[in-house]
């Protein structure tokens, strides 16, 4: 049976500002990308997203960023690879306590925004982040594009590389995503999301910008959920490919 993960960029929010709807999240997902305090997030919100996440068995991942609050971590930024390797393990350590305090454990990191996509070909950066997270936790999975520099520094470094996929995302024919702002860069249609979901997770294939087929093998799907109706999207997504015979669970 084949089976796939669902993960969620979820605590994204700031003091009394809420950007997801964890609660409801959590009960749908499988892993949890939780905001460590660079481009959202705070002490009260890590803290609260672990104890949710440990409660309903949802596998902690750290997702860090550059340290842009007011850019949400989606502004391309030039830091320094010694400053953001530090920076990684900051975040990666930040959220372990909180985790740990929940009976869990950070079990994995994800870059968000643009250190995710900047780390697909740039491999100073992608070298940057590998090093912060050996520093933290030598053997910490590492969530990432396919084919990226990230998840090939990764492996040489002995961390578990794992690929993911995103069913509302456009892609190019190279198998990136289209840069946001760009046209079509984010599939708004549910319908589409469900159906390219289960293409996905079935046959590791997805229709590209341009109308291509293309492979995209994954082991984790992401909902993102800072989408208007992302709950309702994310229990769609989860029940066609239960129906579907895919086997929903966390890789880590």
């Amino acid at each position: 049976m084949t089976a796939i993960d669902l993960n969620a960029d979820l605590g994204e929010g700031f003091g009394r500002w809420r950007l997801t709807d964890d609660e409801q999240l959590l009960s749908v997902v499988t892993s949890a990308n939780v905001a460590c305090g660079f481009h959202a997030g705070d002490a009260a919100t890590m803290r609260r997203v672990c104890e949710l996440a440990a409660a309903r068995g949802v596998t902690i991942g750290a997702q860090v960023s550059y340290r842009d609050l007011a850019g949400f971590g989606r502004r391309a930024m030039d830091v320094p690879p010694s400053e953001l390797a530090a920076e990684t393990a900051y975040q990666i350590g930040a959220l372990e306590v909180f985790a740990r305090a929940a009976g869990a454990r950070v079990a994995y990191v994800k870059p968000h925004g643009a250190l995710y996509n900047r780390v697909v070909r740039d491999e100073e950066q992608a070298r940057a982040v590998i090093e912060g997270v050996r520093l933290a936790d030598a053997t910490l999975p590492v969530l990432g594009l396919p084919g990226s520099r990230l998840l090939e520094l990764a492996g040489q470094a002995g961390l578990p590389a794992v690929t993911e996929a995103f069913a509302d995302r456009a892609y190019t024919d190279e198998g990136t995503l289209v840069p946001r702002g760009g046209d079509g860069a984010v599939v708004t249609d549910p319908d589409a999301v469900v159906e390219r979901s289960e293409s996905l997770a079935r046959s590791g294939e997805v229709t590209a910008h341009s109308g291509r087929r293309i492979r995209v093998r994954a082991r984790s799907l992401c909902l993102h959920g800072d989408t208007p109706g992302a709950v309702d999207l994310a229990r769609r997504v989860r029940e066609r490919l239960v129906a579907a015979g895919v086997r929903v669970e966390a890789f880590a």
